[in-house]
């Protein structure tokens, strides 16, 4: 099947074949390939699902985004939690049973009574480990709300960690957003990027760095990185049910992303020298042994 991504009517795939997978989980997905008892062969699948703010439906501009408590950041969390709960629909349909979700914006954005049923939901720091509870027991990596990485032009609201200090960071000589930083750190514990959700910037990115076969669900399609075309709710969130669909069937296609180890890396950044001064730009370069690490450097 020809690679697509939903505008937000279609969608790609990719997935893994981990130590430990056969022979029990071979023969499930037998079943599931022949369209056999799907909701009795896919009890045993977990995926963990992490989540950001600014690539939800209906979020295009940083008010909505950094300021905790401001009115349209409260509304934008809304937002998040719409599209949330249409994949965790989505992955229940298809069978799965066991979902966590973890809170990945910086200032946290759940709303706990808008949790959609059927799922663990992790949110509040500080939090043990980057990505709190993953382990190799997963069987699929997705991320929700995500934004393409700094310096992307038609990017809404890009950035890599820090939009304020405009980070961007080198990994063995290839720059990277957080769509890889999550998907390396999956990747030590052989767990596959499956689907990812968020402009078609983000989009665009993580099948360059994942490939054709994760599942990638627009909500909308950058102007600038403040400026989107958004795209209908019940569209988007259609869109996100049938993508986390797609995607547990995808897992037998998809690959674990991985870093060479050690890890040669790169930060530039701006350093602000008051508050009303502009940012100087400064670097650092240095190795990482482990990339359960790499968001220490």
């Amino acid at each position: 099947m020809k690679n697509r991504t939903y505008r937000p009517k279609s969608v790609t795939s990719r997935s893994v074949r981990r130590p430990g997978f056969f022979p029990i989980r071979f023969a499930v997905w037998l079943f599931v390939l022949a369209g056999l008892t799907p909701r009795l062969t896919m009890a045993s699948l977990r995926i963990y699902i992490v989540t950001d703010l600014e690539g939800a439906s209906g979020v295009y501009q940083f008010a909505q985004t950094r300021e905790p408590g401001h009115p349209l950041g409260e509304k934008a969390k809304e937002y998040l939690m719409g599209d949330i709960a249409a994949v965790v629909r989505g992955l229940r349909t298809a069978g799965v049973t066991d979902i966590v979700v973890l809170d990945g914006h910086g200032s946290q954005a759940f709303v706990p009574h808008l949790m959609e049923a059927g799922a663990t939901y992790i949110t509040g720091k500080p939090r043990p480990g980057p990505l709190t509870r993953l382990d190799e027991s997963f069987d699929g990596l997705i991320q929700v709300g995500a934004h393409a990485m700094m310096g992307t032009p038609d990017g809404v609201l890009c950035h890599t960690q820090s939009s304020r200090s405009e980070n961007r960071y080198w990994y063995n000589g290839v720059e990277s957003g957080e769509l890889a930083q999550c998907a390396a750190i999956a990747g030590c514990y052989g767990v596959p990027p499956i689907m990812v959700t968020g402009d078609e910037a983000a989009c665009r990115e993580a099948r360059k760095f994942f490939g054709p076969e994760c599942v990638t669900v627009a909500v909308k399609r950058g102007i600038s990185r403040e400026a989107a075309e958004l795209y209908a709710f019940d569209d988007t969130r259609r869109a996100l049910y049938e993508g986390a669909k797609r995607a547990v069937a995808a897992i037998p296609r998809c690959q674990p992303y991985r870093l060479s180890v050690p890890i040669q890396a790169k930060k530039e950044y701006l350093v602000f020298d008051g508050p009303s001064g502009a940012g100087r730009p400064v670097s650092k370069e240095g190795t990482i042994k482990d990339a359960l690490k790499l968001l220490d450097f």
